[in-house]
């Protein structure tokens, strides 16, 4: 990429999208975000900004914590009928609620209404930097693909469909101040998870993971589902999802994808869950999408595009595959794997557990011109 080259197309305008956007921007770019969906919007869900991710967005010059809690995420651990497995301790990796919706409006507010074009849905990429979207062909210096998990950018250049991992979850958000106030917590059951988060305004994000046979299993009433497994589960988990409007709990698969051999062909780039999208588990990929922004922003700002390829899949490859080998332990059903996995969590040092949880917090985002 020279000087003079500085036009690109960012295909979504999910968090990663948004934040490609920021932060090439930032560097000195001229930027258009294709969205094909009507409004640009996030989903009514809560997520955890781990201190990488916290440091990816100061890369920014962007402050989320007035629209955050702080709170330490898989510190408190429970049993379904509310014994305690572990207490969080001083040690544990802090880290800040969000509601997606917040955070996604954070990264809209940088950017001209003319950057955004909703409605505008991308049906081919070439690796020459030219896609069509909505029968008109267009064409920029680079195109960043962050069209999500099942990325018509990556299906097309690449491979690699989304993978189902027989794992689905069921997410929701309280009204303000109708279960008030609450802790964070994981509850762990045989094969399934109940985690609960604070966020602000005296809200509740919440979510149940549980094994799932096959895909795009549908339920006449998701809230009434998700009851009918954990309503007889400690408090306050029965009260969050019954104060959640029926129509306001989310239900979806969990599916990933198989790890792709680059995430730079030519013009076009990867980025996000298009690139790597992984199991929740970790609660890291919204924080990787910041983290590619900011990273894939710094390599063009050095002329040096294959850098990003290079750092990013070094580090989000292997913390993929780590998200993996958690769903096989967390779906796991069988009593003596479950009890196993409980008295781990009871008895590990607090320093192993810090370790364990900050390995993947622990990353500093490169400098980006001012």
């Amino acid at each position: 990429m020279g000087i003079g080259e500085r036009s690109a197309l960012v295909v979504g305008a999910g968090i990663g999208g948004l934040a490609a956007a920021v932060a090439l921007r930032r560097i000195g770019w001229s930027v258009s975000v294709l969205e094909r969906a009507p409004i640009i919007a996030e989903v009514g869900a809560g997520l955890t900004l781990w201190p990488n991710a916290v440091r990816a967005l100061e890369a920014l010059e962007l402050d989320v914590t007035d629209r955050t809690v702080k709170t330490v995420s898989r510190g408190n651990i429970l049993t379904p009928k509310g014994r305690w497995v572990r207490r969080n301790h001083p040690e544990d990796v802090g880290v800040l609620a969000i509601h997606r919706a917040d955070l996604h409006d954070v990264l809209r507010e940088q950017l001209p209404d003319s950057v955004l074009h909703t409605d505008a849905e991308v049906t081919a990429v070439s690796s020459n930097g030219t896609l069509t979207c909505s029968g008109e062909e267009l064409t920029a210096d680079l195109v960043v693909a962050a069209d999500g998990v099942n990325s018509i950018t990556r299906r097309t250049l690449w491979s690699g469909d989304a993978v189902f991992q027989r794992r689905a979850v069921w997410r929701g958000v309280t009204p303000p101040e109708s279960v008030w106030p609450v802790q964070e917590s994981l509850t762990l059951g045989r094969g399934v998870q109940v985690g609960v988060l604070p966020l602000p305004r005296e809200r509740v994000y919440w979510f149940v993971t549980v094994n799932a046979d096959q895909p795009n299993q549908l339920y006449a009433d998701d809230r009434r589902e998700v009851l009918n497994r954990v309503g007889d589960w400690h408090d306050p988990i029965p009260a969050l999802v019954a104060a959640t409007p029926p129509d306001q709990v989310l239900h979806n698969d969990i599916i990933d994808i198989d790890p792709v051999p680059t995430y730079v062909k030519d013009r076009v780039v990867l980025l996000g869950d298009a690139a790597h999208a992984m199991p929740p588990d970790l609660g890291q990929g919204a924080c990787q999408a910041i983290e590619d922004a900011v990273v894939l922003a710094a390599a063009l700002a050095d002329d040096d595009l294959p850098r990003y390829d290079r750092e990013r899949r070094a580090r989000v490859q292997p913390m993929a595959a780590e998200a993996r080998d958690s769903v096989k332990r967390n779906s796991n059903t069988n009593a003596v794997a479950h009890f196993g996995l409980t008295l781990a969590a009871r008895f590990i040092p607090p320093k192993a557990w810090r370790e364990a949880t900050a390995k993947w917090a622990d990353w500093t985002p490169p400098k980006l011109p001012k």
